[in-house]
């Protein structure tokens, strides 16, 4: 491919991420996420529709945009949740949804519905927690107990089908596959603790010093940081999700003194750019035809969503948070997008998922994205404005109290 088609593909997709934010301030109703119009934009440029943009042309910066959106992911993630009650309890739903999963899934299978199970299965125990922190942070949902329990939920159904993924699906051995999972989190353990080998030395004062120069010192490294670990999981035969989140968990134990600047940044570089050119790939690469042909199948996938992933979680919280916040926290943690995509591909990649299905699991999870999110916004603002009448208001909202 040369370079001119490149540029035009990536051209019109950089249209499609610049006007995304413009068209969700102007649609009226409630606020449309923005990773759905940069779906949406990518189904209209991409080749099912006004065939304007080539795929292949961005993938390799898609893939990147993946990378930062679960590097993101990992770096909120503070794994001291896990060994409390948040994490133990969102372990055990996610058990549940798996086992709920595997019986659903193998029941559509044994009726010649599904051929892929693994993929499948799995694609209906994510949570989007990566799609879902914007949202989040907008509407200040993430702060005091239910933040606690909705983060340790999110990061279990987004790190744990990962770790499901590479096993399961990303090495035809199943030794080689373990092995190779437990080589990357050795080197990513490794990664976690050298800067305790640089304290106080030349180094590290280097790096501190340079952070906020030309030098962009300590983005330089993250960026490293990001790309070895793809680099690293790539050569293993496992997927590049891993990667990217283990570099997350791993750069918050490298986080410099002024970690809001740091987090301004990556927020710049990844949201600005990057995270939104995986969406608009994405979309271009979406089987609208299959979905139109048979729209019931998208349905059917979108209420599995919310009944397997979703349900569990109004009766195993129930001595935790009220009954409110359990409907929050079942509508959030069923919304699933980008390892539905990741499973789709694979699925496609090797032959065992049906490209109806594969078109059908990605609709629903932008159909999840686009749903469920919103009417958990709507849901919490009612409540605040109950609360107090001023609070309902999107902007300035108050964090919730501990």
């Amino acid at each position: 491919m040369d370079l001119a088609t490149g540029l035009v593909t990536l051209l019109v997709a950089a249209a499609v991420a610049a006007v995304a934010p413009v068209l969700v301030a102007w649609l009226p109703g409630p606020r449309i996420p923005q990773v759905v119009v940069l779906l949406v934009g990518g189904v209209l440029i991409g080749p099912e529709v006004l065939g304007w943009a080539n795929r292949p042309a961005i993938d390799l910066l898609a893939n990147v945009g993946l990378g930062f959106l679960f590097l993101l992911a990992g770096y909120e993630l503070d794994l001291r949740l896990f060994r409390e009650r948040p994490g133990r309890l969102a372990v055990v739903a996610w058990l549940v949804t798996v086992a709920v999963a595997a019986a659903t899934v193998g029941a559509l299978a044994a009726a010649g519905l599904v051929r892929a199970f693994v993929p499948v299965a799995l694609g209906l125990t994510t949570t989007a927690l990566g799609t879902l922190l914007p949202i989040l942070h907008d509407n200040d949902m993430l702060g005091g107990r239910f933040g606690r329990y909705l983060m340790a939920a999110g990061a279990v159904g987004e790190l744990f089908p990962i770790f499901a993924i590479a096993l399961f699906l990303g090495a035809s051995n199943k030794f080689v596959a373990l092995v190779s999972l437990l080589s990357v989190g050795v080197l990513a353990l490794a990664l976690s603790v050298v800067p305790r080998l640089i304290r106080g030395g030349r180094l590290e004062r280097i790096i501190r010093e340079g952070e906020g120069s030309t030098a962009q010192t300590t983005v330089r490294w993250t960026v490293l940081l990001l790309l070895l670990l793809l680099v690293v999981a790539g050569e293993f035969g496992l997927d590049v999700v891993l990667g990217a989140f283990l570099a997350g968990i791993v750069l918050r134990r490298w986080s410099p003194a002024d970690v809001h600047s740091l987090e301004g940044k990556l927020d710049t570089i990844g949201y600005g750019f990057f995270i939104p050119l995986f969406f608009v790939s994405s979309g271009m690469g979406l089987d609208i035809r299959s979905i139109a042909e048979a729209p019931f199948r998208l349905l059917a996938f979108f209420v599995l969503m919310l009944v397997i992933r979703g349900v569990p979680a109004l009766f195993l919280y129930r001595r935790d948070l009220p009954a409110i916040e359990r409907v929050e926290m079942m509508l959030l943690t069923a919304t699933a997008l980008p390892l539905l995509v990741a499973l789709a591909e694979i699925g496609l990649r090797n032959g065992t998922m049906l490209r109806e299905n594969a078109a059908a699991l990605v609709g629903a999870g932008m159909l999840s994205v686009l749903v469920f999110p919103m009417v958990a916004v709507m849901i919490e603002r009612r409540r605040r404005a109950g609360e107090d009448p001023a609070a309902a208001a999107p902007a300035g909202v108050p964090p919730r109290a501990e």
